[in-house]
């Protein structure tokens, strides 16, 4: 049975069980301060589970995109080493918000796997809770009880809190839950084991394919369970793993989810992927056969993120995913021989393989492969620039080993691979001290976690059972009820009050714009007028979360919630301004252009966007006119609140990939602009007053970025600019043509750079007579060590100068330019032949007395230091070479 055939069979049962198909969520969650990605099934109907809001249907099923590479889930170090874990993978699931509960979740899992896809009940086994009296939660009596109605006793297998207990981090729902495991060992191997002895036991073919958890406790802060309002059902089953079972191999790689991508990497680097069904391959073929496995694992999670539009970065969600994806590069360049990037080219296969279900990877095939080639071109060059600084701490190494410390730099400064450089190390003899280097990164890991150490503490709930309403769409003030509180202690922020009202005007962070600020006062009362400072506002599992430092003394008042209407009001001009800027873009640039990430703050606007070259200063102007123009025609905004999105796509919306929509949608119109979108808008785009780009540049391969302003801040530009026209006239003299005085200035400056240029060549020309007439026959090499008064790039045109007047020379000069000292060596390259002599070498050893570094070519170097008294030391040392 294909893959595609078992996703549908999943979906098409549970849709006959009564129960709504949805799609996946995207991978990259961007309203969920808790997660970076989805990481399991369960992850989008959070807010179902907390009772903070209300599913379309009270039974779902689907198939979640989960990536788990961070925090508690954290499966990237075995991936590749093993045949059944995954960076991202697709999670079966079939939900019940306060519908079925065991019985019917037990008996529908039981008759997918045996009546609808024929496993054998034989190789199956299955797991109840055991109880732990400590937290007051009983043996699951109830679904032993169910199972025993379909597998003997000696199948059900009593798990302890950590196999059959499941709950996602420190806080939130969880509950017991009943894992059904799979034995696909050979009968001779099943002869010889019971595969109950194995199960959990990290055996890779006797692996858990279902975990029904049955949600009933809510973990507190501090540790302790409270009931949850509702019982409620949250199954997952590993696509891949089930795939596994239903092919009948040994390995998910061995799967058709697998092997097209396999057979693409083989045909790429030329080298093969043996089974797992093969048995005493080589050691090479196995190192082989891991890092094949490493790449087509990684290129799944790194095409499917950026896909839902998460570029790879420096910081946050993006840094994991170049993690990812150096990771696989790395792998490739180690043990596949790939030295080209590649791993962009298996970007087809898995659109034409999961694009059926998945469309967004077929959609934006073309952007994920531009990007994973740039990145895989980059780290190449890291690649590269690492091997370059590891010959130099060798060279710099007394002794076999390298100190520890120094390949944690290697890692943490240059993002060189660790076992990269072990296995260089390794291969010229060297080792690198592993307890100094596992300190440091200790260290480094030390203040990571300091620097982001969140307590929270349970909510403390004033108003039970209150749904929030945002109002702020019609109002920026209104009177408001506090429903809950509770406290965040971060070592970054400090203390803070995170604040709940039963209906608010703040807008909250998402969808590129940042949340309001502003104040909440209380009525008269006998503790006296309170005003708190509202700093910023989030949205959290459909909660809308006021921040404060303070709280009110009296929590039960009324209050008048007061959003900061110049900021709000600047905010949505910049946000308005964005949605003019996009159809602008489309119209001048062409209909790829998309939208693929944006900040929206009361200063600026930050628009990135698909496009494959740098947008030039005339289709620049062209932008700007056409928003300027859309501001001009005083189009007044069209509001639809809560239209069903299918009618607002066929009206010709706009909707952005990576973004999760539900059945009804807010539409926002400006003339020919129109967007789904949540956020604050001006009402007529005459508000805007003018929009002016600020910069245009790349983000990433086929991502542009344009920053620009409105309102005030454009008064504010073009004030700055006259200021400064004014100062230049001033300078000038106040001529009367500012243009024609300063192209004379650039005209004279011109002249007097090639007098400049002339005059230094005749003096190095001088300098090189002189000095030849200097050197100093030492062992038949002619040798000069000197210093002199030039600047760098003269010193280093004299050096080779001198070094070719004559043969065998051996030139080391040094001079000092902004206090800042620098060498250079010149080694006749019959020298370099016939002596062994390199001047990368003298450099990098001569550097060490101006506390600096270089490097070059053998029979030329420079470099460039910290300390100006070390340049004599260094002159005298450098006839050391020769002697």
């Amino acid at each position: 049975m294909k893959s595609q055939d078992i996703r549908k069979a999943y979906l098409q049962f549970f849709e006959s069980k009564g129960h709504l198909i949805v799609p996946s969520a995207p991978i990259v969650l961007k309203d969920d301060p808790t997660l970076m990605f989805n990481n399991s099934g369960m992850a989008q109907f959070k807010e179902f589970f907390l009772g903070n809001g209300t599913p379309k249907n009270a039974r779902i099923a689907d198939t979640q995109k989960c990536l788990r590479v961070s925090g508690k889930h954290n499966d990237l170090e075995d991936v590749g080493f093993d045949t059944y874990h995954h960076t991202m993978f697709e999670m079966l699931g079939n939900w019940s918000f306060g519908d079925y509960f065991k019985k019917d979740a037990l008996a529908w899992a039981w008759e997918f796997l045996t009546e609808e896809l024929k496993l054998d009940k034989d190789r199956l086994y299955v797991s109840v809770f055991e109880g732990n009296p400590a937290e007051n939660v009983p043996f699951d009596q109830e679904a032993f009880d169910i199972w025993k109605q379909y597998v003997s006793e000696d199948r059900i297998i009593l798990g302890n809190k950590k196999d059959n207990f499941w709950e996602m981090g420190d806080q939130g729902p969880c509950g017991p839950c009943s894992e059904i495991h799979i034995d696909l060992r050979s009968n001779e191997e099943r002869a010889k084991v019971l595969g109950r002895e194995l199960v959990n036991a990290d055996h890779p073919q006797v692996v858990e394919i279902w975990n029904n958890v049955f949600m009933e406790f809510n973990r507190k802060a501090d540790g302790s369970l409270e009931k949850l309002p509702a019982q409620h059902v949250d199954t997952g089953m590993g696509f891949e793993r089930l795939c596994m079972a239903m092919q009948n191999v040994t390995s998910n790689y061995d799967t058709d989810v697998f092997t097209p991508l396999i057979a693409k990497v083989s045909a790429i680097t030329g080298l093969p992927y043996t089974a797992n069904e093969i048995k005493n391959i080589s050691e090479e073929q196995n190192k082989t056969n891991i890092a094949i496995r490493v790449v087509v694992d990684h290129v799944r999670a790194v095409a499917f993120a950026i896909a839902d539009g998460q570029l790879p970065s420096n910081t946050g969600a993006g840094y994991v995913i170049r993690r990812i994806l150096r990771r696989a590069i790395r792998y490739g360049f180690t043990f596949l021989g790939t030295k080209e990037p590649f791993i962009n080219k298996l970007v087809a296969v898995l659109a034409t393989q999961m694009g059926e279900f998945f469309p967004e990877i077929k959609t934006q095939q073309q952007l994920v492969t531009n990007v994973i080639r740039e990145e895989e071109a980059s780290f190449l060059r890291t690649l590269e620039q690492g091997l370059q600084l590891l010959d130099k701490v060798v060279a710099e190494t007394t002794g076999k080993e390298v100190s520890g410390a120094k390949a944690f730099e290697l890692y943490d400064t240059f993002g060189f691979p660790i076992d990269l450089t072990a296995l260089i190390l390794r291969e010229k003899g060297y080792s690198f001290n592993e307890t100094e280097f596992e300190l440091e990164l200790q260290k480094q890991k030390s203040r990571s976690r300091a620097a982001s150490e969140v307590s929270t503490e349970d909510w403390h709930v004033i108003i039970p059972g209150n749904v929030e309403t945002f109002v702020g769409y019609d109002l920026t003030e209104n009177e408001v009820k506090i429903t809950r509180i509770r406290k965040v202690d971060s070592k970054k922020d400090g203390i803070l009050y995170q604040i709940v009202l039963d209906n608010t005007p703040f807008y909250p962070e998402g969808g590129g714009q940042v949340g309001d600020k502003g104040t909440l006062e209380n009525q008269k009362s006998e503790v006296g007028t309170q005003k708190l400072e509202i700093i910023d506002t989030k949205k959290e599992n459909n909660l809308i979360i006021h921040y404060s430092k303070h709280l009110p003394e009296d929590l039960n008042q009324t209050f008048i919630a007061k959003v900061n209407t110049d900021l709000r009001t600047s905010t949505s001009k910049n946000h308005s301004a964005t949605h003019l800027m996009h159809l602008a873009l489309r119209n001048i640039l062409g209909t790829h252009v998309e939208q693929k990430g944006s900040l929206v703050n009361p200063n600026y606007l930050r628009f990135d966007f698909s496009h494959f070259s740098k947008v030039s200063d005339e289709e620049l102007r062209q932008v700007e006119t056409s928003v300027n123009a859309q501001i001009e025609a005083q189009l007044q905004l069209v509001e639809h609140r809560n239209i069903p999105i299918k009618e607002a796509l066929d009206k010709g919306a706009m909707a952005l990939f990576g973004e999760k929509y539900g059945d009804n949608v807010r539409m926002i119109e400006f003339g020919n602009s129109k967007e789904l979108c949540g956020g604050i808008h001006v009402k007529n785009s005459a508000e805007i007053w003018h929009f002016k780009i600020i910069s245009e540049g790349a983000v990433a391969a086929g991502i542009r970025r344009i920053e620009a302003i409105t309102g005030d801040a454009v008064k504010e530009y073009y004030t700055a600019q006259e200021n400064t026209l004014a100062e230049i006239k001033g300078v000038l003299k106040n001529p009367q043509d500012v243009l024609k005085s300063v192209a004379s200035l650039q005209d004279d400056n011109a002249k007097l750079k090639k007098q400049l240029e002339q005059l230094l060549k005749e003096k190095i020309e001088g300098l090189k007579n002189t000095l030849v007439t200097e050197l100093k026959d030492i062992n038949g090499i002619q040798f000069l060590a000197k210093q002199v008064d030039l600047s760098m790039s003269a010193t280093k045109d004299l050096a080779q100068a001198i070094g070719t007047s004559k043969p065998n020379t051996f030139v080391f000069l040094a001079s000092v330019e902004d206090n800042t000292p620098n060498i250079h060596c010149y080694i006749a390259k019959e020298l370099v032949a016939k002596q062994a002599l390199n001047a990368g070498t003298v450099i990098r050893e001569l550097g060490k007395y101006i506390d600096g570094n270089g490097g070059g070519q053998t029979f030329f170097a420079s470099g460039k230091g910290k300390n100006v008294g070390g340049i004599q030391e260094a002159l005298e040392k450098a006839v050391e070479f020769i002697k």
